[in-house]
Order: structure tokens, then C-alpha cells, then sequence
């Protein structure tokens, strides 16, 4: 059976960095096989059932995507065994059909190309048309680019031929299944196929079979056709784009001419490089020797450490930030809370302040639809979403991670103390799935329990806003009559300019402190 890349939720690609088990041994179900990792958590893949290891189609370094193939066991379920005359016989018929088209070589005829397979996408786009009527063809020439709301897809050619017929054009949605195109083909082109002899069974283990179906989402790799047209994965394209650079320019590496994410990185750090001088990159910082001015240690940053300031990074550059300022008057809800006590210690739980926080951010952002949204890549519209997922940010040993409560509107204060909990404690011990990860709409980053009256969040890109906390203080407060101690709490707004003007920042900090400010709204 084969052993496949499991849900993955919106991560693209996962990489492969330990191979557990060697080919050849037994396994029982829940075993490690192989250990994958995103740029947010690492993610152990069992085995489902019992069995025996026969080989891997995997290496540790390697960048997989959902659906693809890990590698191939032999279950226990106990198979009855087909008679050497049935094999034999289905083997003869094989051999038999594998002949039939050599006897009509030479023979033209015309195939059609079909969209393939898009998994639970409906339809895509049609965002590039390579060939024209009359253009030779070879195996993997591209032939179209489509792309959906999450990726884009390569279709080449399957064999040689020359194309009679182009159904689509730019612009045109298709479904699966869809003509592309029509290709004459001659079966003379193609190398006769091997009959198939009847042999017996062989007792070594079955080599590899090659990976099923690929996603939309997955990298199609291709060669450069003599048109000059450019190859490259659809996450690749993205990060072009995000980095604002010309695939034309970039030199790939890859398969056949592929260009590869080091690629693109290996031509921006060139770039930024040899001319910081032209505006069009930031300015390198010079390398520094820093063991000139004393005894220094270099401390090798984690996986993640690394990742997070590379998502940071990233999240600057691209978006424009504007952050407010404000504080909320919880001493209302406090005392609420600190009367609470008692039944949160018979529910085994903790009832914190971010708990409220979070249920007033989610009425905030039901009524303010905008900063539960992104912008689509387009930059002329906006992806509102119907749920509501609120990611919070959690200092690990291993670095920053943002794990997500789902559907957070539809919860209480007693379930999502629950999983505030219960998500940090994830963190902590290294169990976070990856699911726990994705599908974030808005991100509370809570530094209450280690100071500071103020900060400026980065936006956790594709959202476009966070909600930064600080420490709580009693301050005095003027009532109109004379200065009153009130707990008073620090809140910081940052937003993507591109998307939030000022002035919906300041209603949406002045109905958020308002909810705060009266836990009596966060009933309605």
C-alpha cells in the first residue's frame, strides 16, 4: 500500500528532515515513519496499520506536498494469493494489449488534453497560453498556466506531437476535465512498448511506485521551451512576486532549467549585494569582526528561530504599518473575574484576562468585518472570511509560535480558557500539529506577564491587523469629581495601512475598550 503526505491545512509544502525507520522492518500502526516540518512546527506521519516497510520515496531534505507519495509498505492483512495460471494468464493478456498499438504504427491520430485533476477546487483561471496552432511539442513541454485563489498549476504535454487546436484562452475558467487543447500524435513517435512476459512473482521487495495524482498546489516542474518561457512552482511565483522580482532575470538550478526558491534568494542576495547603490534593493549591513574588539560566542539560532526571522522579515517589508495606542478601564472586569475564582478552580481551569480579550475581539471583529479580512494578491480586492480564528502568539524555547483557536466566536469564556491552555501547553511540550497552526484571521500577542505600557506588533501577514497587550496598572483616573484608582490596560493596534485607514483603527480600538470596559456587552 502506499503511504501518502497527510492534510496539511493551507501549508503548501512540508520538508522531510528524519527518516525514522529503515526499509525492511516491521512496523506497527501509530510507529513514527518520518518526521516533516513547515516553516511554523514539525509534524510526526504514522503508520496506520501494520506492516512492513519496503522502501521510501523520500529523502531527508526533500519538500513535499499534501497527497504525495512517502513511500510504499506491505500491510498483514492476509491477501489470498492468485493461482500461476490466473497470473499467467492476466500477464498474457497484458502483453497482448501492450502490443496492439504497434501494429498500427505510423498511424495518426489526435488526443485531447484535459484539465487534470484540482482536488476541492471548482474551477481555476487560465492565466497563460505558451503554445499556438501548429507548435511541435516534446514530453513535459508546458503547454498552459492556471491558477486558483491559493496557487498556480503547469500543465505540459504527456507525449509528442503538434497542436491542431487550442480550446482556451486567457482569462477562461475551467473545471477538471476541461479541453485544453488537441494534439496530433503519431505512435511511431512514441518508442514501442515492451511486451509484458509471464514470469513468477519475485520475492524482492517492489521498487517505489511513482506518486499519485499531483495537487494544484504542488510544484509541476518543466523544461525551458525554445520560446524562452520561464519554469518555476507556484510557490516560487508567489515569493517573485512578493519580492517583486522578474523570473525572466533568474537563473535556475533545477530539473531541465527549473528555478528553485534558493534560486530566486541566491539572485536577490546578488542583487542587494553588487547594487545597493540603484534603489531597487535594501543595503546589505557589512559583515562585521566582531572578535577584534573582544571574546565573542556564536550561538546557532534553532529551525525555527530562523524561520520566525524570516517571517518577520517579511511581514515588515511588505506591509505598510500603522499602530494606535489606547487603554481600557477593566476594573469593572476584573472584579468580575476575581469572583469567578472559585468556579475556575472547580473546573480545573485558569481564567485569565486574555480570555476576555479575546471574546471582545471576536464581537469587535463581527462587527468590523474589515480586520477579520486580507488582501488578495490582485491588490483590487478583499478575501473577507465567515469564521472568525484567532491565532496567539506564545514565546517557546524553540522560538515564536502562533497557535490558532478556531471558530473562537462561536466559544465562551470557559472553552477558550480551555484552549488557551491547552495550546500553550502544546507549544511548550512540542506537540502542535500543524493544523494548529494555519488558518489564523487575527493574532493577540499578550506581553501582560512581562511588562511594558506599549509596543508595535508586526502584523502576522496574510492578516492585517494585531492586537498587542500590555501590562495591567492601576492608574488614577478622573471621574469629574476627583482622581479614582482604576486597572487600567495597555492595548497597541497595528494594521495594514493598505487595507485599514486611521480612522476605522480608532473605532475599532474605541468599541474594543468599550467591550472591556463592560463585561455586560459581551453578552449581547
Amino acid at each position: 500500500m502506499d503511504i501518502l503526505i497527510p492534510s496539511l491545512g493551507d501549508i503548501e509544502e512540508v520538508e522531510v528532515i528524519e527518516l525514522c525507520i529503515e526499509p525492511g522492518s516491521s512496523v506497527s500502526a501509530g510507529d513514527t515513519l518520518i518526521v516533516i516540518e513547515s516553516d511554523k512546527a514539525s509534524m510526526d506521519v504514522p503508520a496506520e496499520v501494520d506492516g512492513v516497510i519496503e522502501s521510501f520515496a523520500v529523502q531527508v531534505g526533500d519538500r513535499v506536498a499534501e497527497g504525495a507519495l512517502i513511500g510504499v509498505m506491505t500491510t498483514n492483512a492476509p491477501d489470498e494469493p492468485a493461482a500461476p495460471e490466473a497470473v499467467a494468464a492476466d500477464q498474457t493478456v497484458e502483453a497482448a494489449t501492450a502490443l496492439e498499438p504497434a501494429q498500427t504504427a505510423g498511424a495518426v491520430s489526435n488526443i485531447e488534453i484535459l484539465v487534470p485533476d484540482l482536488g476541492d477546487i471548482e474551477e481555476v483561471e487560465v492565466i497563460e497560453v505558451v503554445v499556438s496552432v501548429g507548435d511541435a511539442i516534446h514530453f513535459d513541454s508546458l503547454l498552459v498556466v492556471l491558477e486558483s485563489d491559493k496557487a498556480s498549476m503547469e500543465v505540459p504535454a504527456e507525449q509528442e506531437g503538434r497542436v491542431v487546436n487550442v480550446a482556451v484562452t486567457v482569462g477562461d475558467r475551467v473545471a477538471a476535465g476541461a479541453v485544453i487543447a488537441t494534439v496530433e500524435v503519431s505512435s511511431a513517435v512514441a518508442e514501442p512498448p515492451q511486451p509484458v512476459a509471464a514470469a513468477p512473482i519475485a520475492a524482492e521487495p517492489a521498487p517505489a511506485r511513482p506518486a499519485p495524482t499531483r495537487p494544484v498546489a504542488e510544484v509541476v516542474a518543466a523544461p525551458r521551451s525554445d520560446n524562452g518561457t520561464v519554469y518555476a512552482g507556484p510557490a516560487v511565483r508567489r515569493l517573485a512576486r512578493e519580492l517583486g522580482v522578474s523570473l525572466e532575470r533568474v537563473k535556475g538550478s533545477g530539473q531541465r532549467g527549473r528555478i528553485t526558491k534558493d534560486d530566486l534568494k541566491t539572485h536577490v542576495k546578488q542583487q542587494i549585494t553588487t547594487a545597493p547603490t540603484q534603489g531597487s534593493a535594501i543595503p546589505a549591513v557589512p559583515a562585521v569582526d566582531f572578535a577584534r574588539f573582544g571574546s565573542v560566542q556564536e550561538v546557532a539560532m534553532t529551525r525555527m528561530q530562523q524561520q520566525v526571522a524570516v517571517n518577520m522579515q517579511r511581514s515588515w517589508l511588505n506591509v505598510p504599518h500603522v499602530t494606535q495606542h489606547d487603554s481600557a478601564d477593566i476594573s469593572d472586569l476584573e472584579e468580575f473575574r476575581q469572583s469567578l475564582k472559585a468556579e475556575a478552580s472547580q473546573r480545573g481551569t485558569k481564567l485569565t484576562p486574555l480570555a476576555f480579550i479575546i471574546r471582545a475581539v471576536c464581537h469587535a471583529l463581527a462587527q468590523m468585518p474589515k480586520f477579520n479580512s486580507s488582501l488578495h494578491p490582485d491588490k483590487q480586492h478583499l478575501i473577507v472570511k465567515d469564521y472568525i480564528n484567532i491565532g496567539v502568539a506564545t514565546n517557546t524555547e524553540e522560538g515564536l509560535l502562533v497557535p490558532v483557536i478556531r471558530e473562537a466566536n462561536t466559544k465562551g469564556l470557559w472553552q477558550l480558557s480551555e484552549d488557551i491552555s491547552d495550546l500553550a501547553a502544546k507549544a511548550r511540550n512540542k506537540k502542535l500539529a500543524l493544523d494548529d497552526l494555519a488558518g489564523g484571521t487575527f493574532t493577540v500577542s499578550s506581553l501582560g506577564a512581562i511588562g511594558g505600557t506599549g509596543f508595535t506588533p508586526i502584523v502576522n501577514a496574510p492578516e492585517v491587523a494585531i492586537l498587542g497587550v500590555g501590562r495591567l496598572a492601576t492608574q488614577p483616573v478622573w471621574d469629574g469629581n476627583e482622581f479614582q484608582p482604576r486597572q487600567m490596560l495597555p492595548l497597541s493596534l497595528s494594521y495594514d495601512h493598505r487595507v485599514i485607514n486611521g480612522v476605522d483603527g480608532g473605532e475599532f480600538m474605541r468599541l474594543l475598550t468599550r467591550l472591556l470596559a463592560d463585561v455586560r456587552r459581551l453578552a449581547l
